[in-house]
């Protein structure tokens, strides 16, 4: 292995460990073997989940600036930062503040895209989530919709959300709807664009990396205000598949095609 590239893989970060192997782990790993010259290194944009990692399991994961800072000690010279955020918004703004101060630090310093970005991003989104996603959910009948339920944010980029739901009715994927726990479109929002369509059944998915607290309380939980709970509430058959998009092969494809383009450009 080179002793001076690195590829920093940047996650906002998961304290569910089984499921950040899967997901921020494997995405890390992919990158790693179509790159075997670079050495790959994390760092999270949650403050909370590293303290709390620390003090639960005793494990240390660099914040974005405490790796940027290893870096540059280790004697790395070309260093690629590649977040697994699914849009420019807060968290990937954390990391752009930070990579801008560290450009003097490297001979070459290249920040990669977050997973939807340019216009390509989202038919290449679109296409993943019929080969990751809608072929898992065929075999519940013609009459299903599917909900992918993103974070949601007060930030613009929550923009992010309804321009990929007008992507997929453009392009005649109308079964296809996106749904946010804090931000637009709502759960009420999309049960408004549901009705009338004859739907029986909905397969529910998190439009998150990971599958924490978000897909495991406020789309499969109990609680009356899930979105499993609204679902049903309104008659459909909900089924909830729990896992992030980054247990999902295509959408770790993306990640790495952004990296490799960061490497490249």
């Amino acid at each position: 292995m080179s002793n001076d590239k690195a590829i920093l893989v940047v996650s906002f970060g998961t304290s569910y460990n089984d499921n950040r192997a899967r997901t921020i782990g494997a995405i890390e790993e992919l990158i790693a073997y179509h790159h075997p010259d670079w050495e790959v290194r994390r760092a999270f944009t949650s403050r909370m989940i590293i303290r709390k990692l620390a003090e639960r399991d005793n494990e240390k994961i660099d914040y974005v600036t405490d790796a940027m800072e290893r870096l540059a000690n280790d004697g790395f010279k070309t260093v690629i930062v590649q977040p697994t955020h699914i849009m420019n918004g807060d968290e990937f703004e954390k990391v752009e503040s930070v990579v801008e101060q560290y450009k003097g630090r490297f001979e070459k310093l290249c920040l990669g895209k977050p997973l939807l970005t340019t216009d390509l991003d989202y038919d290449m989104v679109m296409d993943a989530v019929d080969e990751g996603i809608v072929k898992e959910s065929a075999n519940l009948g013609h009459r299903t919709a599917i909900v992918l339920m993103g974070h949601g944010s007060e930030h613009y980029a929550n923009a992010t959300y309804s321009q990929l739901q007008m992507k997929f009715i453009t392009s005649g994927r109308k079964d296809v709807y996106v749904t946010t726990v804090e931000g637009y479109p709502s759960f009420e929002d999309t049960l408004k664009l549901m009705e009338g369509k004859g739907y029986t059944d909905v397969a529910l998915y998190p439009f998150m990396l990971v599958a924490g607290d978000h897909a495991n309380n406020d789309m499969a939980g109990d609680d009356e205000d899930s979105l499993k709970k609204i679902m049903e509430a309104a008659g459909y058959n909900v089924h909830c598949f729990v896992k992030g998009l980054g247990e999902i092969q295509p959408f770790q494809n993306l990640f790495l095609a952004h990296a490799d383009q960061a490497i490249d450009g």
